[in-house]
């Protein structure tokens, strides 16, 4: 318990709750809370749909992340003054749009355009920003820490917003969470600045070409983006179809809400911080492999509650071991990001890597339908286990479980 204090209570890696707070707190206000709010407000809803496009700018984020490494706002430092930069202008576009009638789909469709610009902006500092700041100790209670707080924020502005909802107007309710976005900013204000200052790029030009050239020179680097994309693929795939089968069994939305969404987020939190307390015990590699065994055969869980059928007992046991081991890998996958970054281009090297890992988030789901019709659930999940068999395999080229892992390799007696 001493231990997980010390690591955790620190001022480096407890800002970074707050962080992840600000950056999750955008995502439901563009997405699923606004859907509600055009729902009941009687949009037609083939335009709800096309809002789904809104979305894009965290997939294209990777394109402007350069301009974060090569310039260097006037205040609060490199990092910090981006991040504070970007959550003010986040407060002020929410509480915009609160404020534009419903009845004009562009107006609204420009506005959370606009945000969803400003929170992926938000979101490459933040991750530059944790992997500038961090110890090699740290890096796992960070990504844990930062995991919990957005989790957090996804809960307050999808959950609750939309709780508040039913007893005050829409414009109010996105008057709190533009406030509450501002608020968030006491924690950039509060967070640390890097021990180490790393030197920016000197031109934009450097700043575009020079995360490119100085990842893809080290030997391997194109199987890397590979493992990135692969590591998690089983619990990505098992994931995609948690609700339509827990429904199929017989449980109703608000069991699933009740157990998949809120307990599930309780366990994730407890797997993730769980996980980083492991990763400061013994190192990102040895968890790598440890976790990615274990995420694997969560889904071993869901094979046997399909094989027993509609039982609550069952059904919690099932979330819980999937959630917690899930949060365990993900602790340490995005420590591990974390490591790979050159603190000169971490905002542009750590989107292109994330942007990799959404690859295989997003592309896993397309078969799983198809697969569980011509499967079943029992063989579906059971077999979703061998989508784990390239991560694991590529474990000892990347991630050694004894020696120096493939992002601690040395090039010129310098770090890569």
């Amino acid at each position: 318990m001493k231990e997980w204090l010390g690591i955790y209570g620190n001022r480096r890696v407890l800002c970074l709750l707050g962080l992840g707070f600000a950056s999750g707190l955008p995502l439901s206000l563009t997405g699923s809370t606004l859907q509600a709010w055009m729902t009941t407000a009687g949009v037609d809803l083939r335009i709800i749909g096309i809002f789904s496009l809104v979305g894009l700018p965290y997939t294209f984020k990777v394109l402007w992340a350069p301009l974060m490494d090569r310039f260097t706002p006037p205040w609060l430092g490199r990092r910090r003054g981006w991040i504070f930069f970007f959550q003010v202008l986040l407060a002020a576009a929410i509480l915009a749009l609160g404020f534009s009638p419903i009845g004009t789909p562009w107006l609204i469709a420009l506005l959370a355009l606009t945000i969803a610009f400003f929170s992926a902006s938000q979101d490459i500092v933040v991750d530059a920003y944790r992997a500038d700041v961090l110890r090699e100790r740290e890096l796992g209670a960070g990504a844990a820490t930062t995991v919990v707080g957005y989790r957090i924020a996804l809960l307050i502005s999808g959950a609750m917003a939309l709780i508040l909802s039913d007893h005050l107007p829409w414009p109010v309710v996105y008057g709190i969470m533009a406030a509450v976005m501002l608020g968030s900013g006491l924690f950039t204000l509060w967070a640390p600045e890097p021990t180490e200052a790393a030197v920016p790029p000197r031109s934009l030009r450097e700043a575009i070409w020079g995360p490119l050239v100085s990842y893809f020179r080290r030997s391997g680097a194109v199987e890397m983006l590979c493992f990135i994309m692969v590591y998690k693929l089983a619990d990505a795939i098992a994931g995609a179809m948690t609700t339509p089968f827990l429904l199929e069994l017989g449980f109703t939305r608000t069991d699933v809400g009740a157990v998949n969404k809120a307990f599930g987020l309780i366990s994730t939190i407890v797997g993730t911080l769980a996980g980083g307390g492991v990763i400061a015990k013994i190192g990102v590699n040895r968890s790598l492999w440890i976790f990615g065994f274990l995420q694997a055969l969560s889904n071993l869980a869901f094979t046997a509650l399909s094989l027993i059928g509609k039982s609550y007992p069952a059904m919690v046991a099932a979330i819980g071991i999937e959630n917690i081991c899930g949060g365990m890998g993900t602790a340490a996958f995005v420590a591990f990001m974390m490591s790979l970054c050159d603190k000169r281009f971490t905002a542009t090297q750590y989107a292109l890597l994330t942007s990799f890992m959404a690859i295989s988030r997003v592309l896993a789901g397309v078969p799983t339908g198809f697969l569980v019709h011509s499967m079943g659930w029992p063989l579906f999940y059971t077999m979703s286990i061998f989508a784990a068999v390239p991560g694991l395999a590529l474990l000892p080229r990347f991630a050694p479980w004894n020696g120096h892992s493939w992002a601690g390799r040395r090039e010129g007696g310098k770090a890569a």
